[in-house]
């Protein structure tokens, strides 16, 4: 396992790093990269300056993981440091404005709102769904994108992940996103525990439209079975973008179809593949936890120490 730390495009701090701990979150913007390092050599000061602000490049095996800017670090007297980066995808959650969007997809906004901040994409994958009328007040750009991407989901049933990639903001539908490779107990799983859930569920949807105040359009759609399984439990969507009667039926059916599935979620200890990380599809056998099939990675924790790669995730049902 060849790691590479590089900083500010010139400096390797592969020799002064002790321990790497790179790790990511579904429902947040940016991934995360924290360096432990012992910069130092004679005990009275840093080997290598490190500067907020600054570029950092993590590898393994000469592939780009990582590329991020310093925002944090921290040193001891004994020359002990902690460094923090984030991706450039952090600059999402940086900038705030109010915006509004005439019949474009979740895809066209999110090039937009690009190219009003100058923030570098690469494949942007076609969303499908036309807004009529979206209108965002005083909203972070990862908002904004989000809830554009949510909204989509509700309305079509297909799911987006937006990442960066080499300094660039990519998106791509999640089904597309599995990683060829399996967890295994036995093989390369270290220990796993799962729990499922009907605290989310909902059996009953009432949705109304939010632009029709003096007639406004809404629908109930239920699941009988589980309604007598469980109880009733009505979750209810009051939309604020312009829809028609069929509009109205079509996200309620969604809604229904998303919020009626028992929640399972499991963590897993694993040895580490790169390629495993937070939005991506992987499959899971393992007899115990009864964790058989595809899910969908929602956090990702990899740590490289002592030459050995380490991943915890959480793990949750296809949905």
């Amino acid at each position: 396992m060849n790691v590479e730390i590089q900083y500010n495009n010139d400096i390797y701090l592969d020799p002064i790093v002790t321990s790497i701990t790179w790790s990511g979150d579904s429902k947040q913007a940016f991934r995360k990269l924290e360096l432990q390092l012992s910069n130092t050599t004679n005990g009275k000061e840093p080997t290598v300056s490190i500067e907020k602000g600054k570029l950092l490049k993590f590898s393994k095996d000469s592939e780009e993981l990582f590329r991020g800017v310093i925002f944090s670090h921290s040193i001891q007297a004994d020359g002990n440091m902690s460094v923090t980066a984030y991706d450039e995808n952090i600059y999402l959650t940086k900038n705030v404005d109010t915006k509004k969007f005439t019949n474009m997809t979740a895809s066209s906004i999110i090039k937009q709102l690009c190219n009003d901040f100058g923030i570098s994409f690469g494949s942007i994958e076609d969303t499908g769904y036309v807004f009529p009328k979206l209108i965002m007040r005083n909203k972070t750009l990862w908002d904004m994108m989000n809830t554009t991407l949510t909204e989509t989901n509700k309305q079509i049933g297909r799911r987006f992940i937006l990442f960066s990639k080499e300094g660039k903001l990519q998106l791509i539908e999640r089904k597309r996103n599995v990683v060829e490779w399996s967890l295994q107990n036995g093989f390369n799983i270290l220990n796993a525990s799962s729990s499922e859930s009907i605290e989310d569920v909902r059996n009953q949807v009432k949705v109304i439209s939010g632009d029709h105040e003096d007639q406004p359009i809404s629908t109930v759609v239920e699941n009988q079975t589980l309604i007598n399984n469980y109880g009733l439990m009505q979750h209810i969507e009051e939309s604020d973008v312009d829809q028609n009667s069929s509009q109205v039926q079509q996200l309620a059916n969604q809604l229904l179809k998303d919020l009626s599935k028992v929640n399972e979620e499991a963590e897993i200890e694993a040895l580490g593949n790169e390629e495993v990380i937070a939005g991506s599809v992987i499959h899971v056998s393992e007899t115990m936890t009864n964790l058989t099939g595809n899910y969908h990675i929602s956090t990702d924790t990899h740590t490289f120490q002592d030459k050995v790669h380490r991943m915890r995730l959480k793990v949750e049902n296809l949905s």
